[in-house]
């Protein structure tokens, strides 16, 4: 399906693997200009973006730490300087530090708050005047069914993806007048590089929880946020949208 997306340009945070590096590469691949993000994996960063430009679109790379508010704003005007505008926000960076909330060290909290909900109001803030002043915009920002359902051991994760949920439904309404479009689609399982890593016994019973007997392919998240970032998607604002093979329910 033809996104329309050859005019665009879109930003997509922790680009370097797993989810983000489908969603930039998809994005690529349908027409837009992309600009990826990563803390610290520039080497894999650039190889996404050389498989966009093979594509026939731009890519570029900017090493940032997305808790970093001044960086943020840095960043934005970077990609708006180079690549010609902003016209999409993709807030995919992550990290998870488990752990129950009587071990739960002040560090642990701190870091997971700090990159996962500050980290998104650092990127939505900076790039919500752009779009506000422009009147058009697609944020799409990647929580969690975590967030919607809480987890064991996950006390910061999901209180971090669930804020990340409130938070856009409350930028829905500030941005809407100005044709703003804000979502967020909340993953169960992915077999992203990370999942592959956890115990098979987690894995199972992840796959026990859907009703389509897997989990998901980073493609498959990619796929949604590519239609959320398009015109086809103009009139969708303020969802949750779950890519959890009916894990959820």
């Amino acid at each position: 399906m033809d996104l329309k997306l050859k005019d665009k340009v879109a930003l997509v945070t922790g680009g370097s693997r797993g989810i983000g590096a489908a969603i930039a590469l998809e994005l690529g691949r349908q027409g837009a200009r992309v600009a990826l993000t990563c803390s610290s994996r520039v080497d894999a960063a650039e190889k996404i973006a050389a498989q966009i430009k093979q594509a026939g679109s731009r890519a570029m790379v900017i090493q940032a730490d997305v808790s970093d508010f001044q960086k943020t704003q840095e960043t934005v005007g970077a990609v708006v300087a180079e690549l010609g505008g902003l016209h999409a926000l993709i807030c995919n960076a992550g990290v998870a530090w488990d752990g129950v909330i009587w071990k739960m060290s002040e560090e642990q909290w701190d870091k997971v708050i700090n990159t996962n909900l500050k980290g998104y109001f650092n990127y939505n803030r900076a790039a919500s005047g752009i779009f506000k002043d422009n009147k058009y915009g697609k944020i799409v920002n990647i929580a969690s069914i975590n967030g919607l359902r809480g987890k064991f051991a996950q006390v910061n994760y999901s209180a971090s993806k669930g804020g990340i949920i409130a938070m856009s439904k409350a930028l829905a309404k500030e941005l809407g007048k100005f044709n703003v479009n804000v979502n967020v689609v909340a993953p169960g399982m992915v077999m992203t590089e990370m999942a592959k890593k956890i115990p098979e016994e987690f894995l199972n019973k992840a796959i026990n929880e859907t009703v389509l007997g897997r989990v998901a392919e980073p493609a498959d998240v990619a796929d949604v946020v590519a239609f959320l970032c398009s015109d086809r998607s103009r009139h969708v604002t303020g969802e949750v949208i779950k890519v959890d093979g009916g894990q959820y329910i």
